[in-house]
């Protein structure tokens, strides 16, 4: 699979997350609601930056164990679903935890156990073209929002809104995404 064909499929998704833990103190489905349930309280407004939180470890569902390259795998499963700013933050969220790590030497302490182990497999500290890059994007700061939510999702017996809450939320998104993206006659 190299890209989800319906909202169902990425539903499904993230729904068999239950089953998985990642090493954390939480299974997926769980972080998935929780990182999505923040990034509503910290930026309201952004939807995109809150399905982005929903989604953001999909691909470590569908192909576990692939920490170096999850987060480009998981913008190319949503990518035509829900828009290329989704994408865009799915795919840079572990350059976010790169980027802080660069340049907030505490940032580190505050990460579990499991994301200090897959920080050096997807590469460790950002060199300098590396952060150029990210720090060019206009999306810098909802990344680094999308990162810091990523750290906090971890809490066991959290209550956040369900994948039924989202499931709204996302059909709304992509509806919207569908038709920006419709050539206009």
């Amino acid at each position: 699979m190299s890209t989800f064909t319906t909202l169902d499929d990425l539903l499904d998704a993230l729904a068999a997350g239950e089953r998985e833990d990642d090493a954390e103190d939480v299974d997926a489905l769980a972080h998935h609601l929780q990182c999505a349930a923040l990034l509503a309280e910290r930026a309201p407004d952004d939807v995109e930056l809150q399905v982005a939180g929903l989604v953001h470890d999909v691909a470590s569902t569908v192909w576990p164990g692939r920490p170096a390259t999850h987060a480009s795998a998981g913008a190319a499963l949503v990518e035509s679903l829900l828009g290329s700013r989704v994408a865009w933050l799915v795919g840079h969220h572990d350059q976010a935890k790169r980027y802080l790590v660069t340049t907030e030497p505490d940032y580190r302490d505050r990460l579990s156990v499991s994301s200090v182990h897959t920080l050096e497999a997807q590469g460790g500290l950002l060199d300098a073209r590396e952060r150029a890059e990210l720090e060019a994007s206009p999306d810098l700061d909802a990344v680094l929002t999308l990162r810091r939510a990523d750290d906090d999702a971890k809490v066991p017996g959290r209550r956040v809104p369900g994948l039924e809450h989202w499931s709204t939320v996302l059909a709304s998104l992509h509806r919207n995404y569908c038709r920006a993206a419709t050539p206009k006659p």
